[in-house]
């Protein structure tokens, strides 16, 4: 069953009305008519429903709730992910993959050793776009929330942000004592919602410089294994390994 997003201002009583691009893609993509059913969620609160489509019109599509869907993708981790701008469509990779393994924030870094520079002028296309990757992608994986990918931050204002989380990593290849499974340990609670960071480098890695800077705002540096990966592939992993050992419990 297909599933979109909502506002809540979108839900009156048992009526949900569908607007913007979602009207094109149940129209004339997955060719659904009228009587067909559909899942719908309130991004606001997180909410559920099964629906059925009752008219379509050429600017919305209008639903009728049929009932409310208890099941949740969520879990208690809210992991946010500030990566270092990396080359070319590494970013938009990241954030798709990142929504499907549970990434609640995308937050994009301007580090020293970043290639890429954003300026002013384009950064709110390029954020815009790849909050449209996000939605896309919560819709693929059944997320009940679109992950958020804001503005682009810095060092400094990277710093100013360690104390707001329960446990704040950042992968660094030059460190190898502390592994990020030492971190996880030290907080695992059964009963505990999380708060999580993870910095993540560019292509050239984090300057020392930085990570010195985050040590003393607080972070704890951290090593992912013997082998250098891909800034890409740091993402995905540390996102795999945070949710496996937590989420829910973990295994």
């Amino acid at each position: 069953m297909s599933k979109f997003f909502v506002k809540q201002n979108q839900i009156k009583g048992n009526k949900i009305n569908i607007i913007g691009e979602d009207v094109n893609h149940i129209k004339n993509v997955l060719r659904l008519n009228v009587k067909d059913k559909i899942k719908v969620c309130d991004s606001d609160n997180s909410q559920n429903y099964e629906c059925e489509i009752t008219n379509i019109t050429p600017k919305e599509i209008e639903c009728e709730i049929l009932k409310k869907i208890e099941i949740t993708a969520e879990g208690n981790v809210n992991l946010h992910i500030f990566q270092g701008l990396p080359k070319a469509d590494k970013m938009e990779l990241i954030i798709q993959k990142g929504t499907e393994l549970g990434v609640t924030e995308f937050i994009p870094l301007n580090l020293k050793r970043c290639i890429v520079k954003i300026s002013e002028k384009d950064e709110f296309k390029k954020i815009d776009r790849w909050n449209k990757i996000s939605e896309v992608a919560a819709k693929q994986c059944n997320r009940d929330i679109i992950p958020k990918v804001r503005n682009i931050e810095n060092i400094n204002s990277l710093c100013e942000k360690v104390k707001d989380y329960d446990l704040f990593l950042v992968a660094y290849e030059n460190e190898k004592e502390n592994y990020i499974k030492n971190e996880l340990i030290k907080i695992k609670n059964k009963e505990k919602n999380y708060k999580i960071a993870v910095v993540i480098g560019p292509e050239g890695g984090i300057e020392e410089d930085e990570i010195n800077k985050l040590k003393l705002a607080g972070a704890k540096v951290i090593s992912l294994g013997k082998r250098i990966l891909r800034t890409e592939t740091v993402a995905m992993q540390v996102s795999s390994i945070i949710m496996y050992e937590l989420e829910n419990g973990g295994i």
